[in-house]
């Protein structure tokens, strides 16, 4: 059994299956397309990094050079979400306003396609999915 890989994978499955019970009871609305979905509570890819890395130090140990390489690529992926990602989102957003309101003669394929906006995360949705990660893999240490 590959037990970083595995705990990656369930963190990031439970990240992305409690999105829209987590958006039930904040925001009074169901919708299940959340779990298939990138961005919102919380973040699945910074949870399934942080259990990679979490993971990866407790088989290797937390000095060994592959836990080096883990938490690296795990603090990148952390600040894409909460960074690029997130930003990127925010200009399909404004993008989106912009193309609505452009003359019906100057849409033309602009309004064919909207920019999907939810790309990427908040500051906590980054840290709830940092927190999932490493709890998934502790709590799989402990049950395997």
């Amino acid at each position: 059994m590959n037990f970083p890989l595995l705990s990656a994978l369930v963190a990031m499955l439970m990240a992305q299956v409690i999105k829209a019970p987590l958006q039930l009871v904040a925001r009074r609305t169901w919708n299940p397309g959340l779990c298939f979905s990138t961005g919102g509570m919380p973040s699945s890819h910074s949870a399934a990094a942080a259990a990679l890395a979490a993971s990866v130090g407790i088989v290797n140990g937390f000095g060994s050079s592959l836990f080096a390489i883990a938490a690296v690529v795990c603090t990148i992926t952390a600040y894409d979400a909460a960074g690029i990602r997130r930003h990127a989102g925010m200009h399909a957003v404004l993008l989106n306003r912009i193309t609505h309101h452009l003359p019906e003669s100057a849409r033309g394929e602009a309004q064919a396609g909207q920019l999907k906006e939810l790309l990427g995360h908040r500051p906590l949705e980054v840290m709830a999915g940092l927190i999932l990660g490493v709890l998934t893999s502790v709590t799989l240490n402990f049950i395997l």
